[in-house]
């Protein structure tokens, strides 16, 4: 009797605390993705991310006993709908952090409206500018791009490669791949012998392609997202150029290997561990979180492939939740928290902020990988 009396009260103390976390008011944090669109194929998947990791933590208690809700707006690929959304979540939805956009130009359009509003908000996009100069409310969870260039000349010196040309797209990511990529070439003994671009809706970019072609060129970078990436890499195989083709680190993605086919075999590009989980040495600290990461999203939840970006969205909200934990949600103590951010593990490498750094993650969060058959190759 005294056992049957004993589970009872244990039974009801459950029910009650699980009521009283369901009755929580919970704290919502906007989501800002590409769910339709030019960048749709980043956007749909970094949403599914978004709330698995959500999930998770509501899983697991919560931040201190009250829910996450996440509240999302497409940005529709488009800067300037960008805008309307964020506006949306902050003054409509009351949302007191902000996850993505996932496109440079739609994170760049906003920068003013979330100054204003003074909440934090995490990105996910490859670009530098949001970060660079620094302002007080914004950060971001992917490399840097100046970073991934970094790593390419670091990896290209190591094969004995010194002389490289140029194919970047027109578009405001491909502008800050260029720059980035000229400004380190000195610093990294690499001279540029051809720097050529292209409209990101290009059909065809043989044309640039030929004339880093009829140069002493060892290799050729090209800095673009999306579909064009796919297309330089057939007009590169078609002119059997005879020199690696180097490509930037949004393009470690399914859709990549969908579009470019055979041609993207071969291609060098530098990536997130996620890619090349499993090759991996088993010491490594980030082998079991990464493998735990793809297994919930391929095989659990069936979201398709990984690609490079889904990890963005995992990191940005991990970081966000964990500096709420210790600070709550009130703007600048939340803000202090999440740019005090140190040795926060993620799935796409260690994180370290500071006032001077709103991103915190290094060259060595990235590896060289390259497409054999089809597939992901760690290459160091």
């Amino acid at each position: 009797m005294r056992s049957i009396r004993l589970m009872f009260v244990l039974g009801l103390a459950i029910t009650l605390a699980s009521v009283s976390y369901a009755q929580q008011e919970p704290i919502k944090i906007g989501g800002l993705f590409a769910l339709s669109g030019k960048a749709s194929h980043i956007g749909t998947p970094t949403k599914l991310v978004a709330e698995m990791i959500v999930d998770k933590i509501n899983a697991e208690g919560g931040i201190n006993g009250r829910p996450i809700e996440l509240v999302t707006g497409d940005t529709e690929s488009d800067p300037s709908k960008t805008v309307v959304a964020a506006k949306k979540l902050i003054e409509r939805d009351k949302v007191v952090a902000i996850v993505g956009p996932t496109t440079t130009g739609s994170c760049m359009a906003i920068i003013d409206t979330i100054q204003k509003a003074e909440i934090p908000m995490v990105a996910c996009v490859g670009g530098t500018p949001p970060v660079n100069p620094v302002r007080k409310w914004v950060f971001k969870s992917p490399q840097k791009t100046v970073t991934a260039v970094e790593k390419v000349y670091v990896y290209l010196k190591s094969q004995g490669i010194d002389k490289v040309g140029l194919v970047t797209a027109s578009d405001g990511f491909g502008k800050e791949g260029k720059a980035s990529l000229v400004k380190l070439a000195k610093e990294h003994g690499i001279e540029v012998l051809a720097d050529e671009t292209f409209d990101p809706t290009d059909v065809d970019m043989t044309g640039q392609l030929t004339k880093v072609k009829n140069t002493d060129a060892q290799a050729v970078i090209c800095w673009t997202i999306g579909p064009a990436g796919a297309i330089v890499a057939k007009n590169a195989k078609n002119l059997d150029m005879g020199i690696p083709l180097i490509q930037c680190h949004g393009l470690p993605d399914p859709t990549y290997l969908e579009l470019a086919g055979e041609a993207a075999n071969g291609s060098i590009l530098p990536s997130t561990r996620l890619m090349v989980a499993s090759q991996l040495p088993d010491e490594n600290p980030d082998k079991k979180l990464l493998l735990d990461f793809i297994n919930e999203y391929e095989n659990v939840r069936k979201y398709g492939k990984v690609g490079t970006h889904s990890g963005y969205a995992w990191d940005a909200i991990q970081i966000v939740t964990l500096a709420m934990k210790e600070a709550g949600t009130e703007p600048n103590k939340l803000r202090d928290a999440i740019e005090a951010t140190k040795n926060y593990v993620g799935v796409s490498g260690t994180y370290n902020m500071s006032p001077e750094d709103h991103c915190g993650l290094g060259v060595d969060s990235l590896v060289m990988i390259k497409v054999e058959d089809g597939k992901w190759k760690l290459t160091e």
